[in-house]
């Protein structure tokens, strides 16, 4: 290996060593919520194709989630089969729950949950209603200009 090869190997192994790593799991809940301001809020409740007033009703969705967690090794750092199996319990036992909430406010519920029991790791969830319309927040350890790490 000449030396243009080697310091190319030695920039790959260095990379490689510093890689951000992170796992993902998957799964699906029904639920159902509603959103109260949307019968009053004139935003919201516009009278024509912008209505969304209905949102007020309470109605049903199947919530998806994907949830990204930090790891810190490449040997199942967390093995992401008990993770998921972790996560869906938490809703069976009704530590968590979907109804009235919006996806943020799910994720947050999720989060709390996730870091107490895996600290110091970026977490982001992913919250969709039925696949189609969602949210995905970022929770970072080190953010530009506040750094939170402990």
């Amino acid at each position: 290996m000449n030396q243009r090869e080697q310091s190319l190997a030695d920039t790959r192994g260095r990379i490689m060593q510093h890689a951000r790593r992170q796992i993902w799991v998957t799964f699906q809940k029904e639920g159902i919520h509603k959103y109260p301001a949307a019968a009053t809020d004139p935003a919201l409740a516009t009278g024509d194709e912008y209505d969304v007033s209905f949102l007020a009703s309470p109605h049903r969705h199947i919530f998806h989630f994907r949830v990204w967690v930090d790891v810190f090794h490449n040997d199942r750092d967390i093995e992401f089969i008990q993770f998921k199996r972790w996560l869906e319990n938490l809703y069976r036992d009704s530590t968590l729950s979907l109804d009235y909430k919006s996806c943020e406010m799910m994720a947050d519920d999720l989060y709390d949950q996730i870091a107490a029991r895996y600290p110091d790791r970026a977490i982001w969830i992913e919250v969709s209603e039925d696949g189609e319309n969602g949210a995905l927040v970022k929770y970072e350890i080190a953010h530009p200009n506040l750094s939170i790490k402990i």
